[in-house]
C-alpha cells in the first residue's frame, strides 16, 4: 500500500519595491553617500527572507564594502555574488532569469550603475507578486 505525501509549497516574504534611480543616484546625493551600504544590508537581508535557500549573510556581505572595500577585488566578488542571489530569487518567483551577475560586478566600474541593475532586477522579483504587501509570505516556484 502506497501512502499518499503532500508537499507543502516554498514560501518566502515579499521584498519591497524601490525606484532604481532613486536607489542609485537620487537617496545617496541626500545622505552623503551612506544610502548604498543601507541599501545593500537590507537587500541582502529581503533575498534571505524571500528564499531561504540562498545562502546570503546580510552583515557580511556589508562588512566586505566597508572593511574590504580598498582592496577593489572583493567588493566586485561581492556584487558578482549579488547578481548570482537576484538571479536565483528572478528563478524561485517564476519569471525569466535577465540578472547577470558579471553585469552586476562590471557595472560597479561604470559609476556604480550596478546598484541602479540590481534593483531594477529586484523589481521584476517584486513585480512578479502583484498586490503583496513587503513582508507578507508569498509562494515560490521549486
Amino acid at each position: 500500500m502506497q501512502q499518499a505525501t503532500t508537499t507543502t509549497p516554498l514560501t518566502g516574504l515579499a521584498m519591497k519595491r524601490r525606484g532604481s534611480v532613486a536607489v542609485w543616484l537620487g537617496l545617496p546625493i541626500i545622505t552623503l553617500g551612506i544610502y548604498p551600504l543601507v541599501w545593500y544590508f537590507k537587500i541582502h537581508k529581503e533575498l534571505k527572507n524571500f528564499d531561504q535557500r540562498l545562502e546570503l549573510s546580510p552583515g557580511g556581505s556589508l562588512c566586505v564594502l566597508l572593511f574590504l572595500g580598498w582592496t577593489c577585488v572583493a567588493p566586485l566578488v561581492s556584487y558578482y555574488n549579488t547578481g548570482k542571489a537576484v538571479a536565483a530569487a528572478q528563478r524561485a518567483a517564476g519569471i525569466p532569469v535577465t540578472c547577470s551577475p558579471a553585469a552586476s560586478c562590471w557595472l560597479a566600474l561604470v559609476f556604480g550603475l550596478n546598484v541602479w541593475y540590481i534593483q531594477k532586477e529586484l523589481n521584476l522579483v517584486v513585480d512578479a507578486y502583484q498586490g503583496a504587501a513587503e513582508g507578507t509570505q508569498v509562494t515560490l516556484a521549486a
